[in-house]
């Protein structure tokens, strides 16, 4: 593994880790932050399975071994765009959450937890 490939490896774990530890707290705004910081891993680790970058291919004067591989490219680029829909769509998620509640946190469900301190009844074993 090259020198390039293990600091963009680091950099990738990085980004999962923060993203992953991001999107379990309780403020929105923290979940949209690691949202995002997912994404961008997702991409990185897209880029990366790419291989090196060659020269474009070119129809007909390039052979196949030594064109780049469009595929991954498409495939990172298609994951920016999801990224970007389902960024706004928490944001906007976000926004009307502190326009009712008047605070970014995600508030605890009472009645989840007054079920979950229910016994079983006899019944339903």
């Amino acid at each position: 593994m090259s020198q390039g490939n293990l600091s963009l490896s680091l950099i990738i774990g990085a980004l999962f880790a923060g993203g992953s530890y991001l999107l379990l707290q309780r403020g929105l705004l923290r979940i949209v932050v690691g949202f995002v910081l997912l994404g961008h891993g997702a991409n990185l680790t897209l880029l990366l399975s790419g291989g090196p970058a060659k020269h474009v291919p070119d129809a007909g004067t390039s052979t196949p071994t030594d064109a780049s591989d469009p595929l991954p490219q498409a495939m990172a680029l298609t994951a920016v765009v999801i990224t970007f829909a389902i960024t706004a769509l928490l944001l906007a998620l976000t926004d009307r959450s502190v326009r009712l509640y008047r605070e970014d946190g995600v508030q605890d469900d009472v009645e989840d937890r007054r079920l979950g301190g229910r016994q079983p009844d006899s019944e339903q074993l």
